[in-house]
């Protein structure tokens, strides 16, 4: 089983991008990604790297492994 590496936001921004999900939406903090019409991922913005929580849900919601993820 692979673990999840911890990535910082400008880092997980480039992954969502390269799996094909586009900006839709900025606010101050979250920004939110859409995926060929049909899932909105809300992305926090914050200083530091994603909590480990925070990356295993949007993991969860783009319907990935982690190994998968990783790789991106």
């Amino acid at each position: 089983m692979s673990r999840l590496i911890r990535i910082s936001y400008r880092e997980l921004a480039a992954k969502l991008r390269r799996a094909g999900y586009l900006e839709i939406r900025t606010t101050r903090h979250p920004v939110y990604y859409l995926a060929q019409g049909s899932i909105t991922i809300p992305v926090p913005r914050h200083a530091g790297d994603v909590p480990i929580g925070t990356l295993r849900a949007i993991v969860r919601e783009m319907g990935m492994s982690v190994a998968e993820f990783n790789k991106l």
